[in-house]
């Protein structure tokens, strides 16, 4: 599973006005990737309307809906970096989104590895702190 991050699907500093733009950005740099088609984008807001995917700790894992699986072409992975927050409702703030297409199950080993790294506090505060992409994909290189 080379190439699930890249520098190239990190945006660092970013500043969305709501979770919905917050969503679309990570759903673009997948886009971006060549992991998913254009449609995989508005499959994520319908997935984010159906129950949050806020886990905590100030992090967001936004993904499509089981609908959504034809429009994956390839397992990866988009970061978001949010230093100010974002409004996930429910009093929870996102300073972190990880947006996530797979190829069959292997979202099961992306979403593990996504939850070792993000259960230590510190990993998400090196993340939201990150000054590069390079930094964000060391962090995970860690985990992953």
């Amino acid at each position: 599973m080379n190439n699930i991050l890249t520098a190239e699907k990190i945006m660092i500093n970013a500043k969305p006005a709501n979770q919905a733009e917050a969503i679309r950005l990570a759903g673009e740099l997948l886009v971006k990737g060549g992991h998913v088609n254009a449609a995989y984008v508005e499959k994520m807001q319908d997935r984010e309307r159906l129950a949050t995917t806020y886990i905590g700790s100030g992090v967001a894992v936004p993904h499509g809906t089981s609908e959504a699986k034809q429009e994956i072409r390839s397992t990866g992975i988009a970061i978001v970096q949010v230093p100010d927050g974002v409004d996930f409702g429910e009093g929870n703030t996102a300073y972190l989104l990880i947006g996530i297409a797979a190829i069959g199950d292997e979202h099961l080993e992306v979403l593990s590895n996504i939850a070792v790294i993000c259960s230590e506090e510190e990993n998400v505060t090196r993340a939201v702190q990150a000054k590069t992409p390079e930094e964000i994909i060391a962090l995970f290189a860690e985990g992953m």
